[in-house]
């Protein structure tokens, strides 16, 4: 029997893992997905963080180098070459967490956790199969999945959600981005800055949050460089 077991491998998961493990607990960690490292790691804010980097690289070449005595023929956007940097990036903060759990002595379940009892997880791999593990204490840190509107479809080629936006094969010509929050603003960024006519849409009074409203003016004005359209208290329509 374990003394810990945690469902879920994000930033929560993880790190309540090494803590638990640090302080001599046997410990457990299920992870739904083949890879370590939740949502933020994988589809969230590492991956989002990297394209950010190559397109505001991509952006002052082709707007601010010439103010700097540099300029540059043909430029263009190998958006291919872009991705691939960025799902390196994420490679290697996965190997990270994986020697970490190798460091701490914790054992890692791949496979979906779900209760029997109060103390046993059962663990379904993707074959079907499936196994017991039993715990004195639980840790629950199943983190967060995009959410869908009920009257779009999600066909991940026209109408997508923030994860299919971080592995496109071309640049669109116009994206509109439901939703005005960190992510949607983030990728919102960089298709902008690569070049393409992106309009945001937020039912809130504006972009950001509660939680960073005292820095909704940086960010509007540095949308408003990119040429980003923000619609806000927004129902319906554009």
């Amino acid at each position: 029997m374990y003394d810990v077991i945690v469902i879920g491998s994000g930033p929560g998961g993880y790190v309540a893992a090494i803590r638990a493990a640090q302080l001599g607990m046997k410990t457990a960690i299920v992870e739904k997905y083949s890879t370590l490292g939740g949502t933020c790691l994988n589809v969230g804010c590492i991956p989002s963080k990297a394209l950010l980097d190559s397109s505001e690289h991509y952006h002052n070449a082709a707007h601010t180098f010439k103010t700097h005595g540099i300029n540059l023929k043909d430029l263009k956007v190998d958006l291919a070459q872009m991705i691939s940097r960025k799902d390196d990036v994420v490679k290697q903060n996965v190997d990270g967490i994986q020697f970490l759990m190798k460091k701490n002595k914790i054992d890692v379940h791949h496979g979906l956790g779900s209760f029997v009892d109060a103390h046993t997880v059962k663990v379904t791999k993707e074959d079907g199969s499936s196994s017991d593990i039993q715990g004195k204490n639980i840790i629950i840190a199943t983190g967060s999945k995009p959410a869908s509107l009920p009257f779009i479809k999600l066909d991940k080629d026209r109408v997508i959600t923030s994860t299919e936006a971080l592995k496109m094969k071309e640049i669109p010509k116009h994206l509109i981005v439901i939703g005005g929050g960190v992510i949607g603003m983030e990728l919102g960024s960089v298709y902008g800055r690569l070049g393409a006519k992106v309009s945001v849409v937020e039912f809130m009074d504006s972009i950001i949050g509660f939680d960073y409203h005292f820095f909704a003016g940086i960010f509007y004005r540095s949308y408003f460089v990119l040429q980003v359209k923000i619609k806000t208290k927004l129902f319906q329509g554009l």
